[in-house]
């Protein structure tokens, strides 16, 4: 279930001439029996709505007036989310013979002409006040203050997020609180400036209009409405169109070999997906994400693993993202883990539509073939999906089943789609044998390896599209300090062994491999260079594609040993702090 809440304006979009109808509350308690929420947003000051509403009970919160009171009617507990304005100032607008004028907790409210006395009073006496026109209403309330920062209090208090929520309004001042929903709604009756800005206006106005949209929510749950301007971008197409991705329904894989670019690709899905504000839960086998992930909570590292309880506890907050330290689980008890937590995470995703991504790196080692198939159904409940993968061919193809698209970087991408259109056929596989013809997606002509920072993408029932990756704004140096003076273990170590392997002298870090490097003949490291250790381990253990990328082309240019030690010095130097000592380097 995608929507949790629905967030409506009472005049005009609940309410005719200030009254709920029957059949509206009717509609409101069917919503709120399917286990849904209704939180009210209003300029309403709250006594004032009591007088001609009486039903606080279907509503978990109530924001009066105008974002800047909250009110929990289970509770009967008010807060103001605001100071209000000096006594004074209603003072002088009675002196000014502003009437009709209201005073409430918070909000000073009149009606027009007089918005120019309100606005001459607020200069004259040096208040950091905003006024709001409403229909003729002209509301006074702290700065920054409005509907969009009630709701955004309400829903905190609620533990639930604006990406989970519909809103339903109708006037000038419902526009804050409409845009920071998921969905917006105009009611027929809104102003036209309003339903122009709305994903949805329904056919019929105010409270019936309300009864309509409450219908389709529990018919489909808004199937139907893709609210386009939540897409997020990802890269830029031949043609100069945006290649963007919906962040509901979309179950991808990026795919790709070492050094091709997967983790930049990554890298800049994952920044859309948090600066958008969507929840995610990553799953993160090798500990490759544990620096530079802003607004994210890193549970478990190589002495301890993650516990179910600490993990649920920070996705309990909408604002926090867990990144799922599997260092500390045995390699071989890392699928189980996963397996034994996702029906967890799905059912926290069940209550209230968090987290909003499952990310999964790995996914070749997470879920290979065997992955159960209530396992895979609960992979397709969660909005938004991402699997990370250097072996697509090794994830089960059940799983690989459970996608739609699928990003391919580096060499072969025509392998990994057709690796993933082969497995959505079997997926899609009708009773007579034949193949849906939604995946009968050509697949001829494609190149045989992208530059870095390409990718190709393919959709089901889609063309593949080739774009240029949209890099991300604060590009991620992964475990900077690890790679370059941490120690990296026996496994992950660089090891100069030579031509003949007289050698075996271990590099645990980037700075021990400058230090190393220096010392070994050069018979040694021409040796090295010439296959390409240095550019493979880089991308695959120290896991910078962009540096192993670099490497890599030193590697092919070739020259004197002493050149392309220097020429490899400095670009571990340029992307990494001091990484041998002062004086050193390669």
């Amino acid at each position: 279930m995608r929507y949790h809440v629905l967030a409506c304006d009472y005049d005009g979009t609940l309410s005719t001439e200030g009254k709920v109808d029957d059949d509206t509350v009717a509609a409101l308690e069917r919503l709120v029996r399917s286990g849904r929420r209704l939180v009210m947003v209003t300029g309403r000051e709250l006594d004032d709505l009591a007088s001609v509403f009486d039903r606080f009970d279907l509503f978990e919160r109530i924001v009066a007036e105008n974002g800047a009171l909250l009110h929990d009617p289970a509770r009967q507990e008010t807060t103001a989310l605001a100071e209000p304005p000096p006594p004074e100032f209603a003072e002088r607008l009675r002196e000014a013979g502003v009437q009709p004028l209201s005073v409430g907790s918070v909000i000073v409210a009149t009606w027009e002409p007089h918005g120019e006395t309100v606005l001459r009073t607020i200069r004259e006496l040096g208040l950091e006040l905003q006024v709001i026109f409403n229909k003729g209403a002209v509301m006074v309330l702290p700065s920054g203050v409005n509907k969009a920062t009630g709701l955004t209090a309400a829903l905190g208090a609620l533990g639930l997020s604006p990406h989970n929520t519909v809103g339903v309004g109708d006037a000038e001042n419902d526009h804050a609180f409409l845009s920071a929903c998921e969905c917006s709604v105009a009611v027929a009756n809104a102003l036209p400036a309003v339903k122009e800005r709305c994903d949805v206006v329904t056919g019929q106005p105010r409270g019936a209009g309300v009864t309509e949209l409450v219908d389709r929510i529990l018919d489909d749950d808004l199937a139907g409405v893709d609210p386009g301007r939540h897409h997020l971008p990802l890269g830029t197409a031949e043609d100069e169109e945006q290649v963007r991705l919906p962040p509901y329904g979309t179950r991808a894989m990026i795919a790709g070999p070492s050094g091709s670019g997967k983790s930049t690709t990554t890298a800049a899905l994952l920044e859309r997906v948090s600066q958008a504000g969507y929840q995610f839960c990553l799953i993160d086998p090798e500990g490759d994400y544990t620096d530079g992930i802003e607004d994210a909570v890193v549970l478990g590292d190589a002495r301890r693993a993650p516990t179910e309880e600490e993990i649920v506890q920070v996705l309990d907050d909408p604002e926090r993202n867990v990144v799922v330290n599997l260092l500390g689980v045995p390699l071989d008890d890392r699928p189980g883990f996963f397996e034994t937590l996702l029906p967890r995470l799905a059912a926290i995703q069940a209550k209230c539509g968090r987290p909003s991504w499952l990310i999964v790196d790995e996914a070749h080692h997470m879920m290979p073939e065997g992955f159960r198939a209530e396992s895979v159904e609960l992979l397709r409940q969660f909005g938004g999906l991402l699997l990370i993968t250097v072996h697509p061919s090794l994830v089960g193809e059940p799983v690989l089943g459970a996608l739609n698209t699928v990003v391919a970087v580096g060499e072969r991408p025509g392998e990994v789609l057709t690796t993933f259109a082969s497995a959505a056929g079997q997926a899609d596989e009708q009773g007579d044998g034949q193949t849906d013809e939604q995946t009968g997606t050509p697949l001829d002509g494609l190149p045989d390896d992208l530059p870095t920072g390409e990718f190709l993408l393919l959709r089901l029932s889609g063309e593949p599209v080739r774009a240029r990756l949209i890099p991300p704004e604060g590009e991620r140096q992964r475990h900077r300090r690890k790679y370059a003076a941490g120690d990296l273990g026996e496994e992950n170590s660089f090891y100069f062994r030579g031509p003949q392997e007289a050698l075996n002298l271990r590099a645990g870090n980037l700075t021990a491999f400058c230090q190393l490097a220096e010392g070994v003949d050069d018979g040694t490291w021409e040796y090295h260079l010439g296959r390409g250790d240095y550019s493979r381990w880089m991308a695959g253990s120290v896991k910078d594609e962009e540096l192993a990328a670099e490497v890599a082309e030193v590697e092919k240019a070739g020259g004197s040993a002493d050149e392309t030690r220097r020429r490899v010095g400095e670009l571990i130097e340029n992307r990494y702090t001091a990484p041998a000592e002062p004086g050193g380097g390669l």
